[in-house]
Parts: C-alpha cells; structure tokens; sequence
C-alpha cells in the first residue's frame, strides 16, 4: 500500500482493494466475451446486436477504468493484467456461439453472473465501512441491470 491521507484504516483499504481487484478482472472479462460477442454475431438482427453489444462494451470500459481508478485511489494497486484476469476472473467460459438467439442467451448469462458478482461487492463494501467503493458498486450495478434488461428483451416475445 502506498502513503495516503485516506481516513479509511490500512486494514479497510486493503480489503476494499482486494474486493475492488477480484470484481475488475471480471469486469475485464466481461469485456473481452461481449466484444467475442459483438465479433462473431450471426444471423437476421446481426446489425442490431452487433451494435447493442459493442453499445455494452463501452459502459464495461468504464467500470473497468472506475475500479482499476478506485483501488489506486485507497493506496492500492490496480492488478488488470490478462494474466492476473485469467487467474482471478468468476464469469465462465464465453461459448462457441454464432446465432444471435445463442450470444444472446451468453451475454444474458454473463451480464448476470457479472451484476450478481457486483452486488455481493455492494453489501462486502458496506460492511467495511466503506460507502464511496458501495456507491461505485450500485453505480455499476444499475447499469449491469439495465443491459441486462435489454439484451434479455431480444429472447423474448410474450
């Protein structure tokens, strides 16, 4: 941990970082599998969800840059490499998909796992004290919730 005049405790901070680290590797795994599906998309509403995923990906690089910027910020060090990500990463394998009816079904999967991930941070946070990191969580978790919406409103007709 570096110096700062951070008034949470080194021991808050440490464990803030290490939340904020476990849920940036997911979050850089998360995009990396939207931009799989943004790629490799097939079939009639190609156009649409090649759009709305790369649409996604641009919020994900965000929270990616706002935890990485977060535990920097508590003294700590932002771990984002693609090999740290591989190692720490919870989201599950992206699949072998080409239709738009299968990347939906996987990218609504991992929008899940990735906002239930989140919310779980949102609730470790707060028991540490730590409201600003809980607001970064719910931030992100309500974004999380709304693609989450609209990538689930393509598998559904009734």
């Amino acid at each position: 941990m570096f110096q700062t005049r951070n008034d949470l405790s080194e021991g808050i901070r440490v464990k803030v970082v290490e939340l904020l680290n476990a849920r940036l590797a997911d979050a850089i795994d998360l995009q990396t599998q939207l931009k799989q599906a943004h790629w490799n998309v097939k079939g009639p509403t190609f156009i649409a969800l090649h759009k709305l995923f790369d649409e996604i990906v641009e919020d994900v690089e965000d929270y990616v840059d706002d935890l990485a910027e977060r535990a920097v910020q508590l003294s700590g060090t932002a771990d984002g490499t693609s090999r740290t990500v591989a190692k720490r990463t919870t989201l599950a394998e992206y699949p072998a998909a080409a239709s738009g009816t299968e990347h939906v079904e996987a990218v609504g999967k991992v929008l899940a796992a990735f906002g239930a991930q989140v919310r779980a941070g949102i609730a470790a946070a707060a028991k540490l004290d730590d409201a600003d990191t809980a607001d970064l969580f719910t931030e992100i978790s309500r974004g999380v919730d709304k693609w989450l919406w609209m990538v689930e409103a393509h598998g559904q007709s009734k």
